[in-house]
């Protein structure tokens, strides 16, 4: 995981993250990354996953960690949080994110979380989008945890990709971490 990265999850915990992966080996390495980075420091690590990726992901962290290490990688899957209620409700949705942080919060532990973001085709609409952005801002503003939000750049649209960039205070690329230019506080 880049310097950058590092240096601002030391300083911040209440952050958000976006990340536009192109390849999958990539991301995956990424995710490991970011988890590994998260054990050593002592946190717990939610992944909110596709399942076709998580044994892949699962397996990269194997390598690079202990059993005991691995007891505090926490997967679910996507379809599982996002329609947690039978249909996509951005409501529904914060309610399981934040029942599924509950047992790090009562303990007392820390904790990050990586989300990946995905739909069928371009034609998700954007305010189901938005409308899911907004429930993670709450969440990691009410519980000051950081958090990325993956999407794969081939699906985002312009359109998707400007709201996006205006809801994230910071960009993770292949090689380092950035500030969004379109990034305000009155926009998140």
């Amino acid at each position: 995981m880049n310097k950058g990265m590092l240096q601002l999850f030391k300083e911040r915990q209440g952050v958000r993250v976006l990340y536009a992966y192109d390849e999958i080996q990539k991301y995956i390495e990424h995710v490991a990354a970011y988890a590994k980075h998260g054990i050593e420091a002592g946190d717990h690590i939610v992944l909110i996953e596709n399942p076709r990726l998580s044994p892949k992901i699962y397996s990269e962290l194997e390598s690079q960690l202990t059993k005991e290490q691995m007891e505090c990688i926490h997967f679910v899957k996507s379809f599982d949080f996002y329609f947690s209620n039978g249909n996509y409700h951005p409501p529904a949705i914060q309610a399981y994110f934040e029942k599924m942080l509950q047992p790090f919060i009562e303990e007392r532990a820390t904790y990050r979380a990586w989300v990946h973001v995905e739909w069928a085709s371009g034609d998700f609409p954007m305010h189901l989008i938005e409308d899911f952005e907004k429930v993670l801002d709450v969440s990691v503003k009410n519980y000051q945890f950081p958090l990325i939000c993956a999407y794969d750049d081939k699906l985002l649209e312009d359109p998707i990709r400007d709201m996006l960039l205006k809801k994230h205070p910071y960009i993770l690329g292949e090689d380092d971490i950035i500030a969004s230019d379109l990034y305000t506080t009155a926009e998140s």
